[in-house]
């Protein structure tokens, strides 16, 4: 009867530790709900936090051009947007560390494991074999710390995912001025190579009007320096298309891309942009800032979870043995906790004070960075604006009208063959001069649209 009473008593025992351990404030997956406004996740199926994006890491090697039409039509910007964000590896990285996070905040919240063993006492007594049994115990987590832990590592996903957000827009940043870099090289290639034929038609024609004594022999020698300027300047068209298409290709995450025509236009897409529009844009949308923003809230959980640890743990053990002297079976329960005396965990608390402080500052530091940024980004979209429109409304106008004048007076007998072949080559050099500016506008533009994020590859 005895022993039935003790049996008893130990499985109460046992019953209260673990309706103890289960009152405890545990993490309700399914009602937590974390997001962005470039990323939106929620734990799936009680577990973790699972995202919409970025893309799994499963495949990692690079996806090589799957455009049908690439030899004929030219790939298109969508089509090197899209090859960038398959095989560029920083996008995999950023997505690897929010994987990582993910497992964080799982772990986080998972409850202390209990402890189970082996206890003797009284070995020898009487010659007896003591008491002998087993224990069982838990560590009671208080004051809802697992709750501020996955707090915390929520908040660390999320700055992530910011973090993610800023790299995708590095990327398609870096692909889009890459690829009108070529393409601004493809028609500077074509520009030049005209600007080579009309210098050899110079030279032949210097050569002509010489023999026929109607040119001086310094005639000659400037054609002939016009036409060796022109060749310089198409080898280094050419040199810049090889480098600007690397370059693309290396973007992408595809080096060894073999160059090819591109589909596009260097005036598509090019908006009429006012600062405040830009600057309301950059800080409303740039990821950075809201990485920045997310870092207070991340601040504001680290203290939370310091100020929890100020409230120590429980240690409950129970254990039974039965005592070989008395035949008797013995439960036995231990109540355990830290006295809070010197230790208050108030030196983590003043640091995570002095982090959330800090974390507010950097909000402030990112905005006042990019508005300096946007003033030089802005500055050189208005003087590239102010030449692309001068260059369309007037120069080069005047430069097809000055051409038709000349070509209409040669064939009338009014000018020269030389004289034309100059005309043609300022109106040549001024279209050079217009993509330039077309260049210089597109780069800008671009620099402002994707708020002022580029360096796709540099390490962070």
């Amino acid at each position: 009867m005895r022993y039935r009473r003790s049996i008893f008593c130990s499985v109460t025992l046992f019953g209260l530790l673990a309706g103890i351990v289960s009152a405890q404030e545990t993490p309700n997956l399914d009602s937590l709900r974390l997001g962005s406004r470039y990323l939106r996740w929620a734990p799936a199926n009680g577990d973790a936090p699972a995202a919409a994006a970025p893309t799994p890491l499963a495949s990692t090697s690079p996806v090589p051009p799957t455009v049908e039409s690439a030899t004929t039509q030219g790939m298109s910007l969508a089509d090197w947007e899209t090859l960038a964000e398959q095989n560029n590896p920083t996008l995999a990285q950023a997505a690897a560390r929010i994987q990582a996070a993910r497992a964080d905040y799982v772990q986080a919240g998972l409850y202390p494991n209990p402890r189970v063993g082996y206890q003797a006492t009284e070995i020898g007594d009487e010659g007896q074999a003591g008491q002998q049994g087993a224990f069982i115990g838990q560590e009671v987590v208080t004051n809802g710390k697992l709750r501020r832990n996955r707090e915390l590592a929520a908040q660390v996903v999320r700055q992530l995912e910011c973090a993610w957000a800023s790299q995708h827009g590095r990327v398609v940043s870096d692909v889009r001025h890459a690829f009108y870099d070529v393409l601004v090289a493809q028609r500077t290639l074509e520009l030049t190579d005209q600007l080579v034929r009309i210098g050899q038609e110079g030279v032949r024609a210097a050569d002509g009007l010489l023999k026929a004594k109607e040119v001086s022999r310094v005639d000659v020698l400037q054609a002939k320096i016009e036409a060796d300027s022109a060749q310089i300047l198409a080898q280094k068209a050419r040199n810049r298309y090889s480098a600007a298409w690397r370059n693309l290709a290396v973007v992408a995450g595809l080096p060894n891309t073999p160059p090819a025509s591109l589909s596009g236009d260097l005036q598509d897409g090019l908006s009429l942009l006012t600062w405040d529009e830009a600057l309301g844009r950059v800080l409303s949308e740039s990821p950075v800032a809201a990485e920045a923003q997310n870092g207070i809230a991340k601040a504001q959980a680290a203290l939370a979870r310091e100020c929890a640890q100020q409230v120590p743990n429980i240690d409950l053990q129970a254990g039974l043995q039965y005592d070989n002297a008395s035949r008797d079976t013995i439960a036995g329960i231990q109540v355990g906790m830290p006295v809070p005396l010197f230790n208050r965990n108030q030196g983590n608390i003043r640091r995570a004070q002095a982090e959330l402080a800090t974390a507010r500052a950097e909000v402030r530091r990112v905005d006042l960075d990019l508005q300096q940024r946007l003033a030089v980004a802005f500055e050189q979209y208005q003087n590239a604006r102010c030449q692309v429109e001068k260059f369309a409304g007037d120069i080069l106008p005047n430069a097809q009208t000055s051409l038709d004048l000349v070509a209409a007076g040669y064939r009338q007998g009014e000018f020269n063959y030389v004289t034309l072949l100059t005309a043609q080559r300022t109106f040549f050099q001024v279209n050079l001069a217009y993509v330039e500016a077309i260049r210089d506008l597109r780069s800008a533009t671009i620099a402002i649209e994707g708020n002022l994020l580029s360096d796709s590859l540099q390490q962070r």
